[in-house]
């Protein structure tokens, strides 16, 4: 008699086999699984997506009936800054709601759309079903991936876009004043500011790869996102101790506020490109360990 076989399929090698019989079926395509349009839509569709940007549009709005209710800002005495210059001009009511936001409010979307995105499915106890669909595994969190980062962006840019309308409607149209003294023309200052929205954008990419990686790791979409918030408050924590000297360069948290030098009477990119990237070095790493931890985990949920 012949000895029976023992060999054992691995989760390997059945995949593999999977994945040849499927290359083999008849119009399936690895590529047109999860396309990006059908997963923005469904990110798009949620109800915390749709929060976040009536926030995001109505904190304008708030920051400027605090100034028509408590006054003009400025008149400490002090060094001038640009939140002493909010009401001047449509321009710098804008920088002025960005330098509020940028610390924090603006990390929450970031840590939000890339925590959320795959521990939600797993939570939900759909993932093992796009799996099945089947997605590809790098594909799902490729699509994902790109999803989180446009919406991030557009968060990004939604707080900006509405605060110059709202405080061209409030205080007019004109050149923004600068705190070091001096005046930019209404054109060039918004093309400052598009260069800072970006920055912050990058600046906070490290955010979204802690976020991200701890959501293919975790059931949990509050863990990934508290996660990635807490890493925020440590590193400020962290950036605020002098003692630490020279190392606080390598925090991204030390670069966070590099992007106020784009509203000096010379454009400073020093700060700006160190920061990025930091920032940038981080998040490669992040996003690296949650494609390669996501490979072979076993999907129960």
């Amino acid at each position: 008699m012949a000895a029976p076989d023992t060999t054992a399929s691995t989760p390997a090698t059945t995949a593999a086999a999977g994945t040849t019989a499927l290359d083999a079926a008849p119009g399936y395509a690895a590529r047109r699984t999860l396309p990006l349009r059908v997963e923005a839509v469904r990110q798009l569709r949620r109800r915390r997506t749709l929060v976040l940007g009536a926030l995001l549009a109505l904190l304008p709005a708030v920051v400027a009936v605090a100034f028509e209710v408590g006054g003009q800002p400025g008149g400490g005495g002090g060094e001038l800054t640009l939140l002493d210059t909010a009401t001047v001009s449509g321009v710098n009511f804008a920088a002025t709601c960005l330098f509020l936001s940028a610390g924090f409010l603006l990390v929450v979307p970031v840590a939000l759309f890339f925590g959320d995105t795959v521990a939600a499915e797993a939570g939900w106890s759909s993932l093992r079903y796009l799996l099945a669909a089947p997605v590809p595994r790098t594909r799902l969190l490729l699509s994902k991936l790109g999803v989180a980062l446009l919406f991030s962006a557009a968060a990004m840019a939604l707080l900006p876009l509405v605060a110059l309308g709202v405080g061209t409607a409030a205080y007019g149209w004109g050149p923004l004043e600068l705190p070091t003294g001096g005046t930019l023309p209404a054109g060039e200052s918004v093309r400052r500011l598009a260069i800072a929205v970006g920055y912050v954008l990058v600046a906070q990419l490290v955010t979204a790869g802690l976020a991200f990686w701890l959501s293919t790791a975790t059931d949990a979409p509050l863990g990934a996102v508290g996660g990635a918030l807490g890493l925020t408050i440590v590193g400020n924590i962290l950036d605020a101790i002098t003692a630490l000297g020279d190392w606080r360069d390598f925090l991204p948290a030390h670069w966070q506020f590099a992007w106020a030098d784009v509203f000096q009477p010379q454009l400073e990119w020093g700060g700006m490109i160190r920061g990025a990237a930091i920032s940038t070095s981080y998040a490669l790493v992040l996003f690296a360990l949650a494609f390669r931890g996501f490979r072979t985990k076993d999907i129960v949920s």
